[in-house]
């Protein structure tokens, strides 16, 4: 039984080597993700921008034509009034004059707002134009990197991959059963160390007797908190290992 439990420790290792190596490949593509996100948001910001902008210049020029007609009604009125011949005429267009200048007023000052808006949209869009700009080229580099780095950790993953096969094999069917049903339950940790009288994986302590057992390792041991399989690790293994 010593010989099946040292196996399963050594498998667990290797698994929990290749499972490091799924975590630094999870952790790359992630970083990848989260400036592409980045990115994304930005270009979003930008698209908002721009179509507040076109709206605005929508705005500006219907402003303008606005202001044009009202202009010239100005200038037509102010000519009609060489030609009334009333008081009551000279008055109307009087009002009518007074009424078309505030609305020519009112048209110019709402031009400048217009302006001064799409100026600021158009300086903040072009910021982000700038940084989005320089992030996808430090993307493209990033990418190029990780797309290295994660080859590299395939191939040091196929070559772990390669012992497990080994390990897997030497190992009878039932213990190999277990085992793999605990590793995709217990978060890939299905062989864990008993330190004094606490299963490392839960960290509950366990009965007296079961530590006994757990130490002469002539049966199989499962924690009876969380069901891993334990064995017993000596004080002076888990100094060596700090």
């Amino acid at each position: 039984m010593k010989e099946e439990i040292l196996k399963l420790i050594k498998l667990q290792a290797i698994d929990s080597e290749i499972a490091g190596f799924d975590h630094a490949i999870a952790k790359h593509r992630t970083a990848v993700a989260n400036r592409e996100q980045a990115i994304a948001e930005k270009q979003e910001a930008i698209t908002h921008f721009r179509n507040k902008i076109e709206l605005l210049n929508q705005k500006q020029a219907e402003t303008k034509a606005e202001h044009d007609d009202a202009g010239a009604r100005v200038k037509d009125r102010q000519n009609k009034m060489m030609q009334v011949q009333t008081s009551r005429e000279h008055q109307a267009l009087l009002k009518e004059i007074e009424e078309n200048k505030r609305l020519v007023k009112e048209t110019e000052d709402r031009i400048l707002q217009f302006i001064e808006q799409i100026e600021q949209l158009e300086n903040e869009a072009s910021t982000l134009e700038n940084l989005c700009s320089g992030e996808q080229q430090l993307l493209a580099e990033e990418v190029e990197k990780v797309d290295q780095e994660i080859q590299r950790i395939e191939e040091a993953k196929k070559s772990v991959l390669g012992k497990r096969e080994a390990e897997t094999a030497a190992l009878q069917g039932p213990y190999l059963k277990r085992y793999t049903m605990l590793l995709a339950k217990r978060d890939g940790l299905a062989v864990v160390a008993v330190n004094g009288s606490v299963c490392q994986g839960c960290h509950m302590a366990l009965p007296p007797q079961q530590v006994i057992e757990v130490r002469k390792a002539e049966k199989f041991n499962l924690c009876p908190t969380c069901q891993r399989i334990l064995y017993y690790q000596e004080a002076e293994e888990t100094e060596s290992g700090q």
